[in-house]
C-alpha cells in the first residue's frame, strides 16, 4: 500500500504550472497539471508556504531551478 500524500507542491516548469504530490518522506507520488479542478478542492482552507527552497526539498526538487523552487507554493495536506 502506498503512503498517503502529505505535501502538494505547485511549481512552474518550462512556462507551465505543475502540481506534485509527495508523501511524508518527500518522495514524489504523482504529478499533474496545476490548472485542474482538483487543486482547488485539495487546497480549500489551506495556506501555502514558499518553503520549496528549504534544504528538506533539495532531493525531491533537484531538477527544478532555484528561482522556480523559491516561487513554488507548498501545501501541507490533511491526512
Amino acid at each position: 500500500m502506498q503512503a498517503p500524500a502529505r505535501y502538494l507542491v505547485i511549481i512552474d516548469s518550462d512556462g507551465a504550472s505543475t502540481a506534485m504530490l509527495f508523501n511524508a518522506q518527500r518522495q514524489r507520488v504523482a504529478d499533474f497539471d496545476a490548472g485542474t479542478e482538483e487543486i482547488a478542492v485539495m487546497t480549500t482552507g489551506l495556506s501555502p508556504t514558499r518553503s520549496a527552497a528549504n534544504p528538506e526539498w533539495d532531493r525531491a526538487l533537484a531538477g527544478s531551478t532555484a528561482a522556480a523552487r523559491a516561487a513554488a507554493e507548498v501545501y501541507e495536506l490533511d491526512v
